[in-house]
């Protein structure tokens, strides 16, 4: 199960993960759109394809909740 971290580690902006905009790599390096686009969907930390994360919806957090460590170091 992915962990849906919260936030981008590039900009710290607010990744809910019930919304749409998030994209990770294989290791779940994630990032905001706007970060993804100008790291031509390439992750900085491993060079792994940065792809679209799915979104889970506020019913299955609440028996599968989303992640709360923020990795954004700003």
């Amino acid at each position: 199960m992915l962990a849906m971290r919260p936030d981008c580690e590039r900009c710290g902006a607010d990744l809910p993960a019930e919304a749409p905009g998030a994209f990770i790599c294989s290791f779940e390096c994630t990032f905001c759109a706007e970060c993804a686009d100008q790291l031509d969907d390439r992750c900085p930390n491993c060079g792994g394809e940065l792809m679209d994360r799915p979104t889970r919806t506020k019913l299955l957090q609440a028996k599968f909740p989303a992640s709360t460590e923020r990795k954004f170091q700003g």
